[in-house]
């Protein structure tokens, strides 16, 4: 075999077959070229994927605890990339908010806009709802995630209330006042604390679901039950139907003596 020159350094071999062997084998040696149309999805799903990753670490680790670099990690990609999506790890948790909480809210409200039925099975049906889309998913981690550590972190407390809590006091608001309005429901003195008073044991059921909820030996109860306990009481109330009024007593005739009035 004859070396005639040399081409990016390799000797360039005249012998045909050994020279197409050389060639094959540089070839697969070398890394297959990713499709454009995939890299394409790949590039797409990339902020679903450092938001799940997020969601996980944070809940499981803690917000102050969770390192950027984590999160970056556990979605196989760099720092650098994650910082590309969420300059900051506040953004990146706002998002996460966004992505699990806030478009569920904005379907909620499309929902309760939409709906022709009564009063009461809008509510019953959004109190249901809730529990399937937020309070038995993974983003139920994040009203956990609120509670425990806002107070540390004012510019996610303040836009957890103005994108959370306040949209959706507002849709259950409306629900309660469509009802009033028709005469559905009974005028209530305060609108806003009776909304409270609906939402509340939905958080504790998420509070329960993270702590004891998830011990072995801590007190198991069935959420849905729960919920269906909450409309029914909601509703229909504690107090028992009102009976019927008491027919008014007869009068009883007094029994003639036979005996001319003497015992």
């Amino acid at each position: 075999m004859r070396c005639a020159g040399t081409l990016s350094g390799i000797g360039y071999i005249t012998d045909r077959p050994v020279s197409y062997l050389l060639l094959m084998t540089l070839r697969a040696s070398l890394p297959a070229a990713v499709p454009a149309a995939l890299r394409q999805r790949r590039k797409e799903a990339r902020p679903k994927e450092l938001l799940d990753a997020a969601l996980d670490l944070f809940v499981e680790k803690g917000f102050a605890a969770t390192r950027s670099e984590e999160v970056a990690s556990r979605a196989g990609v760099s720092k650098g990339t994650l910082y590309l999506y969420y300059p900051s790890k506040e953004e990146l948790l706002k998002e996460v908010i966004r992505h699990n909480v806030v478009n569920q809210i904005a379907e909620g409200m499309e929902i309760v806009r939409a709906f022709e039925g009564s009063a009461s099975e809008l509510l019953a049906y959004v109190l249901r709802l809730w529990w399937e889309r937020v309070g038995e998913t993974r983003a139920s981690g994040i009203l956990k995630l609120m509670m425990s550590e806002v107070r540390n972190f004012p510019e996610i407390a303040q836009f957890w209330i103005d994108e959370v809590t306040s949209p959706a006091d507002r849709m259950i608001a409306e629900i309660v006042q469509r009802g009033i309005d028709c005469g559905e429901f009974r005028p209530v003195k305060d609108v806003e604390n009776a909304v409270h008073a609906l939402v509340a044991p939905l958080l504790f059921l998420v509070m329960n679901k993270h702590s004891l909820g998830a011990c072995v030996v801590g007190e198991k109860f069935d959420p849905k039950a729960v919920i269906e306990a909450q409309v029914d009481l909601v509703l229909h109330g504690l107090q028992a139907a009102p009976r019927a009024a008491a027919s008014p007593a007869r009068a009883k005739t007094p029994r003639k003596s036979t005996n001319g009035g003497r015992r």
